[in-house]
């Protein structure tokens, strides 16, 4: 697969730190948009609908359970849906089962006003636009860290004598919380954790598994380490769960995403003393690593390639529409924009503070998918009690071989 040039400005830009129809100049078409659900999608795919005025069929369908379901669905002949919305690894299923088109024509008729770095290049063909990068970092509350005298933690063995020092001083029983559901978000806090302890998933240039070491164990106990500090309820936390905690001042220190942000940091939903006290940080580094224990992600449309060339001309002119500086401007705060008219502020510090600390992306191979399913499918147990943390290594080390072999990767 092709480098992807997006880290680069990543990078630099860490170092910067009622709706009316509008004229999209199209006339018809059909356009149905998969993606995520949270704010920043939410306000590319809405101005992408300002272009569906007369003549243009337009449906979206924000779920949670996206990548579940993307694969079928444009599968279908026609597909289901004429763009999916795609991260680092969620675009990698699509481009193995040669789903989604090759973008180059309609770039170059279309696309006069993206930047060379938002194009994803694979093989050297544009197979997605980026819009936004993301990484998941640490938010502090810094009155909490007043009350107990610590400074902000920068490491995850801070995190943890520092969540200890509030829980002694009777102000939180569980002042931690990451987003530990049983899902892919489990999968992608293994991920983070064993990438920050210098691990390696693979074998060089093998679809060979290489997490069953004692990497993957220390990955496994600081992990475990860091639920006795949140609630016994850790398996159901994702974003929708620990935002809505935090704003509600009943935690102190979180690893979220950097999209969730905006959330935190506005005047909704929370108090004024607690978004005062919010502080997003660099993710923390772990085992005397200097790589912060994160992954960089982007998120970006692509086009169906079952579809007419028509829907697929309609829908790749709404979604420019859709990541346009006026789109920015009007949700500045939601995301860590890719588009010029992007200001960073206090939402986007975390992200270009951890991009900055030399935080590596989210390893891009067509077999990490399966790798991370096996995470998330077996380490329930481990984090449980239920099991030794080199018993849930052999496990996932069986189920990705399981999975591998049959798809083709192993033999």
């Amino acid at each position: 697969m092709g480098k992807f040039r997006i880290f680069g400005a990543v990078a630099a830009l860490s170092l910067t730190v009622g709706m009316a129809h509008a004229d999209c100049g199209i006339s018809s078409g059909n356009i149905s948009v998969l993606a995520n659900d949270f704010p920043a999608l939410h306000a590319v795919v809405s101005t992408a609908e300002s272009c569906a005025g007369d003549g243009i069929t337009f449906n979206k369908n924000h779920t949670a359970k996206h990548n579940e379901i993307s694969v079928a669905a444009l599968s279908a002949d026609p597909a289901e849906y004429t763009s999916k919305i795609v991260a680092n690894s969620s675009i990698v299923p699509l481009l193995n089962k040669d789903l989604i088109r090759p973008l180059d024509d309609l770039v170059a008729k279309h696309g006069q006003s993206l930047k060379p770095n938002q194009l994803i290049r694979i093989d050297g063909k544009v197979m997605a636009v980026a819009f936004m990068a993301n990484a998941q970092h640490l938010f502090v509350r810094q009155d909490i860290l007043d009350q107990i005298g610590m400074p902000a933690p920068t490491t995850w063995e801070e995190v943890l004598s520092t969540a200890k020092a509030i829980r002694e001083a009777g102000i939180m029983e569980y002042p931690f919380a990451a987003l530990f559901k049983s899902d892919w978000n489990l999968g992608e806090e293994f991920v983070n954790m064993y990438v920050g302890h210098g691990g390696k998933f693979f074998e060089p240039g093998t679809a060979k598994p290489a997490i069953n070491n004692e990497t993957g164990t220390a990955t496994l106990n600081m992990l475990k380490a860091l639920t006795e500090y949140t609630n016994p309820d850790f398996l159901t936390y994702n974003t929708s769960t620990v935002a809505p905690l935090w704003e509600s001042g009943e935690i102190a220190i979180a690893q979220l995403w950097g999209s969730t942000g905006g959330q935190l940091l506005d005047d909704e939903g929370s108090t004024p003393e607690v978004v005062a006290a919010t502080v997003p940080l660099a993710a923390p580094t772990v085992a005397g690593g200097n790589t912060p224990a994160s992954t960089l992600w982007w998120d970006g449309f692509t086009i169906a390639k079952n579809i007419s060339d028509e829907d697929a001309e309609a829908t790749f002119i709404a979604m420019v529409h859709g990541i346009s500086d006026d789109m920015v401007r009007a949700n500045n705060d939601s995301a860590v924009w890719l588009m010029d008219a992007y200001v960073p502020g206090k939402a986007a510090e975390g992200v270009a503070a951890t991009a900055a600390a030399g935080a590596e992306p989210y390893p891009m191979l067509p077999f990490m998918g399966l790798m991370h399913q096996a995470l998330f499918q077996e380490l329930p147990d481990f984090l449980q009690g239920n099991e030794t943390a080199e018993q849930a290594l052999a496990d996932i080390e069986a189920a990705y071989v399981t999975a591998a072999t049959e798809q083709g990767f192993l033999k």
